[in-house]
């Protein structure tokens, strides 16, 4: 099994394969469960920034829990990556941690662009419920080739925001990945497409290991996974939106 996204890789479930049907083993209720706990976790840590930046009405306010949410985040996504049998206390910092960071993160684009946030949110959603529907329904499904191209794609989209970054520290700025141009608008539409087609794979992986029975706690780690997949995908949103309304 292969999948794009870094948390759930093709050796995550290989050492559980013999649990399957045991009381304490996955199951995909399970893991929607948990899915559903770690929104909320992150929704609270969202709304506590978010209040915080209306509140002040200056950016500055909310920018260190920003940067703070986001490197703890990281920090506490890696620790989580390696040692999959802490996702049951990893997965709901990672979740507080990042809802920092998608708080402030939301109220700038917000105050800039009135609205846009909804819109984020509902397409974020929106994209997350029609593709769970295509992937049960069998309209799409995660065939070898297709994980293939979605696993290449999304390590060729992580690579330029990594040369991005690091051509940023000496000055030279790559265009087309912030721009409002038709090549902008491109890219960023192509990100996001990409980031919602992980989503498939991460519904087939998650099926796989109810399957193959891994442990209870795989439940708090695909949980983790799969919102990975949808900060992601949020961000993504929120920025091709600010690149279309800034053209207006």
């Amino acid at each position: 099994m292969r999948t794009a996204n870094p948390a759930l890789n093709s050796k995550t479930f290989q050492d559980y394969s013999s649990r399957a049907g045991t009381v304490d083993s996955m199951t995909i209720q399970g893991t929607v469960n948990k899915t559903g706990i770690l929104l909320c976790c992150l929704l609270l840590t969202a709304g506590w920034t978010w209040n915080m930046f209306y509140t002040s009405g200056n950016p500055a306010a909310v920018m260190p829990w920003m940067i703070g949410g986001a490197i703890g985040g990281f920090v506490v996504a890696l620790i989580t990556v390696f040692k999959k049998t802490a996702a049951p206390v990893t997965a709901p910092i990672y979740a507080l941690l990042e809802g920092l960071f998608i708080g402030g993160i939301s109220s700038t684009f917000e105050a800039r662009y009135p609205g846009i946030v909804i819109q984020a949110v509902g397409l974020t959603f929106g994209t997350l419920f029609a593709l769970l529907f295509a992937y049960k329904s069998g309209f799409i499904k995660a065939t070898e080739n297709f994980k293939l191209g979605v696993v290449a794609a999304t390590g060729s989209i992580m690579l330029i925001y990594v040369a991005s970054i690091v051509l940023g520290f000496f000055g030279i700025r790559v265009p087309f990945i912030h721009d409002s141009g038709p090549l902008g608008i491109l890219f960023s539409l192509a990100v996001v497409v990409i980031a919602a087609l992980n989503l498939v794979l991460d519904f087939d992986f998650i099926e796989h290991g109810a399957e193959q029975g891994a442990p209870k706690f795989m439940e708090w780690y695909a949980a983790f996974g799969l919102i990975v997949t949808l900060v992601w995908l949020y961000i993504e949103m929120l920025r091709l939106l600010a690149k279309l309304r800034s053209r207006r």
